[in-house]
């Protein structure tokens, strides 16, 4: 079975990777792999932020690895906190100061849309024969992007105790609960991040 290394140590995206790519991947995280330290996030796009984390990983394992960033765009805030969801409330900032500020932010405006985005980039090792030697080496890499994105709006507050990030403030269009009231097999089936993994897993199926 092919591994991947997945450049995150947060144990709810691993739990919902694993749980959608079972039996296709064994899927590892970076403290499995016995990576540590802190990847760098410095991109103002998720596609530029997924690639920097990925190639982080490759760089210290010439492994074959994917990552993922995920933005919360709420149209009423033009589009914030976009890239920066994770960290919408300040640095080591928890989820639920960043609830907490998005639903300050949203105080009296009618207009609730929102859309979940995520980009997945997969990093595969290439490997190249040197003219005076017959054993290939790694020595490059191709990625490859897979976005999924979900429309929905966002609540007046908390819903449910399952999920993490803005899951209870983020009810998905034509459903009437919030991601952190769904089984995790109903949301992995429809949320931004189910999306962009099944594409993953389409690709890596074909190959």
């Amino acid at each position: 079975m092919k591994q991947l290394i997945f450049a995150t140590n947060n144990k709810h995206k691993v739990q919902e990777v694993r749980a959608a790519l079972q039996g296709h991947v064994e899927v590892v995280s970076l403290a499995e792999a016995g990576l540590s330290g802190e990847i760098p996030e410095t991109a103002d796009t998720l596609q530029g932020n997924a690639l920097q984390k990925a190639q982080w990983v490759w760089e210290r394992t010439h492994t074959d690895c994917f990552a993922d960033d995920t933005g919360l765009e709420v149209d009423a805030l033009d589009g914030a906190p976009g890239v920066y969801s994770a960290r919408y409330a300040g640095e080591h900032c928890s989820f639920d100061d960043n609830i907490d500020k998005l639903l300050d932010a949203l105080q009296g405006k009618t207009d609730r849309k929102a859309d979940f985005r995520t980009v997945i980039c997969l990093i595969e090792s290439q490997s190249r024969k040197d003219e005076d030697s017959t054993t290939p080496r790694l020595c490059d890499f191709t990625t490859q992007f897979f976005e999924g994105r979900v429309d929905g709006q966002i609540l007046t507050e908390r819903h449910g105790a399952e999920g993490f990030g803005y899951d209870p403030v983020f009810m998905p269009d034509r459903f009437a609960v919030s991601f952190a009231e769904m089984p995790l097999d109903v949301k992995n089936s429809i949320s931004h991040r189910g999306l962009a993994v099944a594409k993953l897993k389409e690709y890596l199926e074909a190959q």
